[in-house]
């Protein structure tokens, strides 16, 4: 991935991380940005970094991330083939007595770090946009200027918002939590492979 525009979004992002009031509560030095393919179909956005993700640089490999994998190698799509981010890119974390465990990003966390996932979408143009969970549907659906649609509501289909398709899917996490999702995220990534072979 080579791209200076997303490049400098990533080392704009990293100072700004860096910089953010203290009682935001999070692993401001570890940030996670992007990767794969710069001219991927295929662009995949999560909700931020775990634990693992902020401590080995990279996206999508702890528990969901294998989950994720999973998911994928059943229908023959290989991480390689896409491009992988976060709506938010630093890991963000419960304060206090449980200090070190993971939360989900605020409404203002997620709007300050609109700028640089357009500049991903903006530069990678991505055939198929896949969130994965509320937070990078939310992420998605303000940048566009669409309503925010629940993800129960919106997984499994293909929604048209100009060149681009989305395609909502649960975060690869809820299947651990919820083992009932598993057959629905199933069902979804089936689905979202269709989607994907009549691109090619």
């Amino acid at each position: 991935m080579t791209d200076e525009r997303i490049l400098k979004a990533y080392e704009q992002e990293r100072r700004r991380i860096l910089e953010l009031e203290e009682k935001i509560v999070c692993d401001r030095h570890n940030p996670v940005f992007g990767e794969g393919s710069a001219r991927a179909r295929i662009m995949l956005i999560g909700e931020a970094p775990g634990k693992f993700e902020a401590m080995e640089g990279r996206p999508f490999v702890g528990k969901a991330g294998k989950q994720l994998d999973e998911l994928l190698e059943s229908v023959g799509v290989e991480r390689n083939e896409l491009f992988i981010t976060n709506a938010v890119k630093y890991r963000p974390m419960k304060p206090d007595s449980q200090k070190g465990a993971n939360r989900t990003p605020t409404l203002a966390e997620i709007k300050a770090a609109l700028s640089v996932l357009a500049v991903e979408i903006e530069c990678v143009r991505p055939c198929v946009v896949v969130t994965l969970g509320n937070t990078p549907l939310t992420a998605v659906s303000l940048l566009w200027g669409e309503k925010v649609p629940k993800i129960g509501d919106a997984h499994g289909r293909c929604i048209e918002h100009g060149t681009h398709k989305l395609f909502p899917l649960y975060h690869p996490a809820s299947a651990i939590y919820n083992m009932a999702l598993l057959d629905v995220m199933k069902d979804d990534i089936i689905k979202l492979n269709y989607v994907i072979k009549e691109l090619l």
